[in-house]
């Protein structure tokens, strides 16, 4: 064979994901695009705020050469004045690093911490890609339920633990279930972390993966994980609240009282560099320092959330209430979530079904469409409600 085993296993395993691509490329060239629901990806319909236009205006002309291989360091200045006042914490422009996106980040911190069998605990549902991330340097992914409303189980959490655990990784508000982990909550798990790094002398870090922090409903407030647990590396991008997921720009930051801040730093401007980023692209860190305090206009979103979340639950389809991101997690009506995401083709409408994720039993729809695509959408969803009973 001439790829890898791991590749072709990696490629059997995510063989359903491609298909479903498959089937819906298929289907928009049948019917076309306007008639093709596709709730499939998380990929921003708004475009980007006025603001950034301004921005790339005034930057383009600039040097394009390399940088250096954290970043420019008024951006990582700017980012640091911004984490300062966001979080109540006093950051400095060493402790922030500019990457290739939120998924460039979190392999930079995977590549920085994990030796060969090291464990990182996830929680499901999880995004798709955290398994591959981890198996990329050598570790090994330990899956933990949350609970009926995707909250934390602490208890679960706690079992799990053990000496090769090196590090948990959170995804709030999460994708796809678009939870929002309470302050309380965390701080029950921080004072978890602490009691085990007492009893054997193991530091477990807390990596925060936090590209939707924007996008959060309803008055909740997304609570600082810094002024929480200090052993915290947080993960994030302006792929979603600015609408610049093409553009592969995110960051990530270390507390400042880390216990092995500056070995910490070290390690991941150099993996930024081994893994073969380099640098974060030069033009969009420019821009984004005009950025920092903007975003697209949320509302769109919740009144999306607000739409389709009505028109579900009249057609009898249970699910939890998102409180950030763009993703609703419906259960599926029957068990088996692969049958039914296809039943779902044949109204031509496209969701991922929630194995992907770690949960089966379930679909995600990402809701960060066209208006039109939700109300065009429910008269094929009724008839789905229909034909699994879901409407009596």
């Amino acid at each position: 064979m001439s790829i890898s085993q791991k590749m072709q296993e990696f490629i059997e395993k995510a063989s359903w994901i491609r298909k479903m691509f498959e089937e819906g490329a298929y289907l928009k060239q049948k019917y076309g695009t306007e008639n093709v629901f596709d709730f499939s990806l998380g990929n921003p319909h708004l475009q980007p705020p006025s603001l950034f236009y301004q921005a790339l205006k005034k930057e383009i002309e600039k040097s394009h050469s390399y940088t250096p291989n954290a970043g420019l360091l008024e951006t990582r200045e700017a980012i640091a004045a911004y984490l300062s006042q966001e979080h109540g914490i006093k950051f400095c422009a060493d402790e922030i690093i500019l990457t290739c996106g939120a998924a460039g980040a979190l392999n930079v911190i995977l590549k920085a911490l994990l030796n060969p069998g090291d464990e990182v605990i996830v929680l499901a549902p999880f995004f798709v890609e955290y398994g591959f991330y981890i198996d990329n340097h050598g570790g090994i992914m330990k899956v933990v339920l949350t609970k009926d409303n995707f909250d934390l189980d602490l208890e679960a959490i706690n079992k799990a633990l053990n000496l090769k655990t090196k590090a948990i990784l959170l995804n709030s508000p999460n994708n796809p279930t678009g939870q929002v982990y309470s302050e309380a909550v965390l701080k029950e798990l921080a004072i978890i972390l602490k009691e085990h790094k007492k009893k054997t002398k193991n530091i477990i870090y807390l990596i925060m993966d936090e590209p939707y922090r924007k996008i959060i409903y309803d008055g909740i407030k997304l609570p600082s994980i810094f002024k929480i647990y200090p052993e915290t590396i947080l993960a994030t991008s302006f792929s979603k609240d600015l609408s610049l997921a093409g553009e592969r720009i995110g960051y990530l930051a270390i507390h400042p009282n880390c216990t092995y801040k500056k070995e910490l730093i070290e390690a991941c401007i150099l993996a930024n560099r081994i893994l073969g980023f380099v640098n974060a692209p030069v033009l969009m860190q420019r821009i984004i320092k005009h950025l920092l305090n903007t975003s697209v206009n949320i509302e769109f979103y919740k009144r999306n959330r607000d739409l389709l979340c009505k028109g579900l639950s009249d057609l009898g389809f249970s699910f939890i209430l998102p409180k950030g991101a763009f993703y609703l997690f419906p259960k599926t009506p029957i068990p088996d979530d692969i049958a039914f995401v296809k039943a779902l083709q044949t109204e031509r409408i496209l969701a991922v079904p929630g194995s992907g994720f770690g949960t089966p039993g379930y679909f995600r729809l990402a809701f960060c469409v066209e208006e039109t695509v939700i109300k065009k959408a429910m008269p094929h969803f009724e008839k789905i409600a229909n034909k699994f009973g879901l409407i009596s």
